[in-house]
C-alpha cells in the first residue's frame, strides 16, 4: 500500500477516536538494585518494568503512529536517589542513524531521544533531558510562557550505543535535578520524545496535537513513585582562572582569579543560586556595531548566571541583565583626558532564589551588588586632576510572584529596584502581569500594567500598559491589542526601553496548514498591522502593514518572504536628540521586500541566503543588503560555517551634531557595512570540543550634505557647517577554545582571544586596508585564559569514605 494511503487511513482512525484517547499512563516500580549506566539493560529490574510504546508522530504528519521498523520502547524505574530510563530505539538502517558530535546543549543534526518530566503534573513546567545518538547531552527547562531554556543545566548521567537493530539510551536522573512535592504517593507528568533526523520526523509517546499551542498540558502520566525523600540539594562549584594579557599599549601581565558558585535546594520547590567573586572572563564577545541611532545598542546576555533559569525574572519584560556590571560612560570636556577607563563595572556578588511549589506559586528573587568605580580625570591645560565617581556601590534587585492556575494561566506581580549609594539616582518599577487561557487553549488574553518611580534631582513617576486578545488554536488565528506609555515611564535602570509618551494599536491574522500536502511540510501566511501615535501631538510616529509567508518544503528546505510597508509618513520625536519633546523629523513612506532561503542542514553542504531591498518615497533613497552563509559538515566531528553580510543605505538622513547657535544638524549620508564571520568546531567526543569563532565588522558613513532641522520636521541645506562627522568603525574578534567535561558538571576550558576596535573620522574606503588595520598586531590585544570548574555534590561528599573516616568511632587506646 502506498505510504500516503497509510497516512490517510491513520488520520481517519484518529478522528474516529480509535487512536486518540485519554492520556497514557506508565506505571514505574522501585528497585534497590544498583543500576550501572552502560546502555546494556542487564540488571534484573529492567526485565519486570512496564514498557511505554506506541509512539505517535508530532511532525510532519501529526498523529500518525510510528512505523514498526522505527518502534520505540521505554522503561522507567526508580530508587531512593534517582529516576532511571532505558530506551530501545529500533531502526532498520543503523548505519544511517545521524550522530553528529557537538558540544553540550547542541542538537545539531543528530538523532535524539528525550524524557520530559513534570514533578507536579501541573502542565506548566517540564524538565527535559535529551541524548543524541552520539551521546551528547542536552537539558532544557520548559515553560509554556517562555518555551525551552537550553541555558539551564543539570547534573545527570547517560550512555548510548549503536546496535545492529538501531540504538539504545540509558539515563540516570537524580532527584536533585528535578522538582516535585513531598507527597508519599507521586503523580508526575511524563512524555518521551524521539527525533529521526534523516526523515525529519518527530515522535512522542503521548500525542502532541499541533493545532494546540500548549505542549506540557498534553503530556502523559507517570505513576508508582512512592515514599521517596527529596535529597539535600547542595552543590558547590569552586573555580579558578588564570589570565595572561598582552597588547601594544600595556605590559604583559598575568592575573589569577578564584571563586565559588553555590546551588542549594531550600525545599522541594525553591533553589538558591549564588556566585561569590564572579568571573565572566571567558564569556562570548559582543557583536559591536557602528551605532548612529538615537538609542543604545542592545546586547545579548552571555554570562551563564544571568541566562540560566531566568523564566520567572522575564515576566513583564522588565529585566535587561546587561545593566548589572555594564560598561560605564562619561562626558569629558575637550581639554580633559582619562588614562585608565574601566571597560565594565565590577560585580561583587549575585544570588537568585527561584522555583514553583505544588500550588503553582512561583517565587523569584534576584539580587546583585556592584562596586564603586572611580577614575582620575586630568585637565590637559592646567595638569590638575580630580577623582570622579563613574558608579557608586549599587544594589540591583528583582522580586517576582507568579501564580499559575488551570494548568495554563497565570497572574504575576513583579518589582525591580536599583538603589545607589549616596546622592545618586534610585529607581523602582512594579508590574502586574496576566496571561489567561481558556481550558481548551483556544483563546488567550494577556497584558500588564507597569509603574515606574525615579528618585533623582527631579522625582518622576510614569506608567506603561498593554492588553491583547488572541485566538491560539486551529488553522486560522488572529490577535488584537493596544499599548499606552506615559511621558515619564522609565525602566532603564534595570530594564531597557526606547520609546515613551505614545499609544499604539495592532492586529494580526494568520493561516497555517496542520498536515503536510504535496508541496509543503509547513505553511504559514500572516498579516500584521500596527499604528503608533505620539501622546502630545497626536502625530503618527510609526505605522506598518506587513505580509509574510513562511514554509518548509517536503525536503525541509525553508523559504520565507515578506513585504513590509510604511504606507504613511512618520514623525520621529527621538532622532533630533533634543530636550524639547516637540522637536521631530519627518520620514517618508517606504516598502521593504525580504526573502529568506535556508536549505536542509542535514545535507553535508547547506546554504542560507537572505537578500533585502527597501524603497523610500524620496529621490535616490534605496537601501539593500544580502546575507550569504554556506556551511559544510565534513564528517560527524568537523564542521565550518561562513557568513558574509553586506548592507548599503543610500541618502540616509540622520543626526550628527548641534552647531554653536543651537541648531540641530543632520547629514545626508551613504552608509555601507561588511560583516564576515567564521565558525568552526571539532569534537573529539561528546565531552571534548574545539571551537573557533572569528568576526570582522567594518561599517562607515560618508556625509555628503549637511542639513539644518526646521521646526516643521523638514530640512534646509546648511552650507556653513564644515566639521568632519564621517564615521568608520572597524572591529576584529577571534576566539579559539578547548573545552573538556572531565567529570559530571566539571570542566576545564582554555581560551585564546585577540581583538581590536578602531574608530576614526579619516579613513580609507578600501576593504583590504581596513582589514589589515584590524588584524595588525599593533592594534590587537591578546588574552590566554585557563579555567577549571569542579562540581561537588554534598550527598556524594557526605557518603564518601573520606567523610566516614571522620565520623566512625575511634579505637580507645589504654596506657
Amino acid at each position: 500500500m502506498p505510504k500516503y494511503s497509510c497516512y490517510f487511513i491513520c488520520i481517519i482512525l484518529l478522528f474516529t477516536g480509535k487512536i486518540l484517547g485519554q492520556k497514557k499512563t506508565l506505571q514505574t516500580q522501585f528497585t534497590d538494585e544498583k543500576i550501572t549506566i552502560d546502555g546494556k539493560f542487564d540488571e534484573a529490574a529492567w526485565k519486570f518494568a512496564q514498557t511505554a510504546t506506541d509512539f505517535v508522530m508530532v511532525a510532519p504528519y501529526n498523529g500518525v503512529p510510528i512505523p514498526p521498523e522505527k518502534k520505540t520502547d521505554v522503561k522507567v524505574i526508580y530508587t531512593n536517589e534517582a529516576i532511571f530510563v532505558a530506551a530501545t530505539l529500533y531502526d532498520e538502517e543503523p548505519n544511517a542513524i545521524s550522530k553528529e558530535l557537538t558540544e553540550r546543549d547542541n542538537f545539531a543534526t543528530a538523532d535524539h531521544f528525550g524524557v520530559q518530566l513534570n514533578g507536579y503534573n501541573d502542565g506548566q513546567q517540564e524538565f527535559r533531558f535529551f541524548v543524541s545518538a552520539a551521546g551528547v547531552q542536552i537539558d532544557v527547562f520548559y515553560t509554556e510562557a517562555n518555551g525551552e531554556d537550553v541555558s539551564w543545566n543539570a547534573i545527570w548521567e547517560s550512555k548510548t550505543q549503536i546496535t545492529n537493530f538501531g540504538w539504545v539510551v540509558e539515563m540516570r536522573i537524580p532527584y536533585a535535578a528535578l522538582r516535585f512535592s513531598t507527597a508519599k504517593k507521586q503523580t508526575w507528568g511524563l512524555n518521551f520524545y524521539r527525533e529521526i533526523r534523516r526523515d525529519n520526523q518527530q515522535y512522542t509517546w503521548n500525542r502532541i496535537q499541533n493545532d494546540i499551542s500548549s505542549e506540557s498540558n498534553q503530556a502523559g502520566i507517570l505513576e508508582g513513585i512512592e515514599n521517596i525523600k527529596t535529597p539535600t540539594r547542595l552543590f558547590l562549584i569552586p573555580f579558578s582562572s588564570y589570565y595572561l594579557n598582552a597588547s601594544k599599549n600595556q605590559k604583559t601581565y598575568g592575573e589569577l582569579k578564584g571563586g565559588l558558585d553555590i546551588k542549594y535546594g531550600i525545599n522541594d520547590a525553591y533553589t538558591l543560586d549564588a556566585i561569590l567573586i564572579p568571573d565572566f572572563g571567558q564569556t562570548k564577545f559582543d557583536n559591536v556595531e557602528l551605532n548612529l541611532s538615537a538609542f543604545e545598542q542592545q546586547f545579548a546576555e552571555n554570562r551563564p548566571f544571568f541566562t540560566e533559569g531566568t523564566d520567572l525574572f522575564n515576566k513583564g519584560d522588565l529585566l535587561y541583565t546587561r545593566r548589572i556590571g555594564e560598561s560605564p560612560s562619561m562626558e569629558l570636556a575637550n581639554n580633559e583626558t582619562i588614562d585608565k577607563f574601566p571597560s565594565t563595572i565590577k560585580l561583587i556578588n549575585a544570588l537568585k532564589i527561584s522555583g514553583r511549589n505544588k500550588s503553582g506559586l512561583g517565587i523569584g528573587v534576584l539580587n546583585a551588588v556592584t562596586e564603586q568605580t572611580s577614575v582620575v580625570v586630568k585637565n590637559t591645560d592646567t595638569n590638575q586632576t580630580r577623582l570622579e565617581t563613574l558608579a557608586p556601590v549599587t544594589n540591583y534587585n528583582v522580586f517576582v510572584l507568579d501564580q499559575r492556575f488551570n494548568k495554563n494561566s497565570s497572574v504575576s506581580l513583579v518589582n525591580t529596584n536599583v538603589t545607589r549609594n549616596g546622592q545618586f539616582r534610585d529607581a523602582n518599577v512594579s508590574a502586574l502581569v496576566w496571561d489567561l487561557n481558556t481550558r481548551t487553549n483556544s483563546f488567550q488574553a494577556q497584558g500588564n500594567f507597569q509603574f515606574s518611580q525615579i528618585n533623582d534631582v527631579d522625582n518622576t513617576n510614569g506608567f506603561k500598559s498593554y492588553f491583547e486578545f488572541n485566538k491560539t488554536k486551529g488553522k486560522y488565528r488572529f490577535g488584537v491589542g493596544g499599548t499606552y506609555v506615559s511621558k515619564d515611564y522609565d525602566n532603564n535602570d534595570l530594564g531597557i526601553n526606547f520609546l515613551t509618551h505614545y499609544h499604539s494599536f495592532y492586529g494580526n491574522a494568520s493561516y497555517r496548514i496542520l498536515k503536510p500536502n504535496k508541496t509543503f511540510n509547513t505553511f504559514k501566511l500572516s498579516l500584521n498591522a500596527s499604528s503608533e501615535i505620539d501622546n502630545n501631538s497626536g502625530k503618527t510616529q510609526a505605522n506598518n502593514i506587513d505580509i509574510s509567508l513562511i514554509t518548509y518544503s517536503i525536503k525541509n528546505d525553508y523559504f520565507g518572504f515578506a513585504l513590509k510597508s510604511r504606507p504613511f509618513k512618520i514623525y520621529d520625536f527621538y532622532e533630533a536628540r533634543s530636550i524639547d519633546d516637540s522637536k521631530f523629523v519627518i520620514y517618508p513612506e517606504s516598502i521593504e521586500s525580504v526573502f529568506n532561503f535556508s536549505s536542509n542542514y542535514l545535507r553535508k553542504f547547506a546554504l542560507d541566503f537572505n537578500p533585502t531591498i527597501t524603497f523610500l518615497n524620496e529621490k535616490d533613497r534605496i537601501n539593500y543588503g544580502v546575507l550569504i552563509s554556506p556551511r559544510y559538515r565534513f564528517n560527524d566531528h568537523i564542521s565550518l560555517i561562513y557568513s558574509f553580510k553586506f548592507s548599503r543605505q543610500n541618502k540616509n538622513i540622520g543626526w550628527v551634531d548641534f552647531d554653536e547657535d543651537g541648531n540641530t544638524i543632520f547629514a545626508r549620508r551613504n552608509r555601507i557595512t561588511y560583516t564576515n564571520t567564521l565558525q568552526g568546531k571539532y569534537s573529539l567526543n561528546s565531552n571534548m570540543n574545539f571551537n573557533l569563532t572569528v568576526r570582522h565588522y567594518w561599517s562607515f558613513a560618508v556625509n555628503d550634505d549637511y542639513l539644518t532641522l526646521q521646526d516643521d520636521g523638514t530640512f534646509t541645506d546648511n552650507l556653513l557647517y564644515n566639521n568632519n562627522k564621517n564615521s568608520n568603525l572597524n572591529t576584529w574578534n577571534l576566539d579559539f577554545s578547548y573545552s573538556w567535561w572531565f567529570a559530571p558538571g566539571s570542566q576545564i576550558s582554555i581560551l585564546y582571544r585577540n581583538k581590536s576596535s578602531l574608530f576614526s573620522r579619516e579613513y580609507s574606503h578600501q576593504f583590504e586596508s581596513n582589514f589589515r588595520d584590524a588584524i595588525d598586531n599593533q592594534n590587537l590585544s591578546h588574552s590566554l585564559s585557563i579555567s577549571v570548574r569542579y562540581f561537588i555534590d554534598y550527598n556524594s561528599l557526605k557518603n564518601s569514605k573520606f567523610s566516614k573516616s571522620f565520623t566512625k568511632p575511634k579505637e580507645i587506646i589504654h596506657f
